[in-house]
């Protein structure tokens, strides 16, 4: 079990649902928010160890979301995967500061894939993690 912490973030409750049940089948200990008004305060309050970001949706957008992560000093360097259906949706996630980007309909070996590879990338830039 390595028990990081991964906050799910998509206006799409049965997304959300698969990606909550694949995480923990992976040993992660999943978070989750389909309401985008309230992810910021859900990354205070969990500080999870990476983020899964919906790009399009309704109210607050995952770009815009991103956006306010990377501003944010305790928050900037959280490593976050965007994932969207739109065809230029990699080109916004990356020009907002995504880590990386998965494209829908999404492969769940792609996905967990990323995850590691981001956060072995992420623990190894930043040595406090290891602790």
């Amino acid at each position: 079990m390595n028990s990081k912490k991964i906050l799910v973030c998509d206006d799409d409750q049965g997304i959300v649902d698969v990606l909550e049940v694949m995480l923990e089948m992976q040993g992660f200990m999943p978070i989750t928010e389909i309401d985008s008004t309230k992810v910021i305060k859900k990354i205070h309050e969990n500080k999870p160890d990476l983020i899964l970001l919906d790009l399009w949706m309704p109210l607050i957008s995952g770009e815009q979301i991103l956006r306010s992560i990377r501003s944010i000093e305790d928050l900037k360097d959280i490593p976050v995967i965007v994932f969207s259906a739109s065809v230029e949706g990699d080109a916004i996630a990356f020009e907002a500061g995504a880590d990386s980007f998965i494209a829908k309909p999404f492969d769940m070996n792609e996905i967990i894939s990323k995850i590691n590879l981001l956060l072995e990338k992420h623990s190894e830039s930043n040595p406090l993690m290891q602790l």
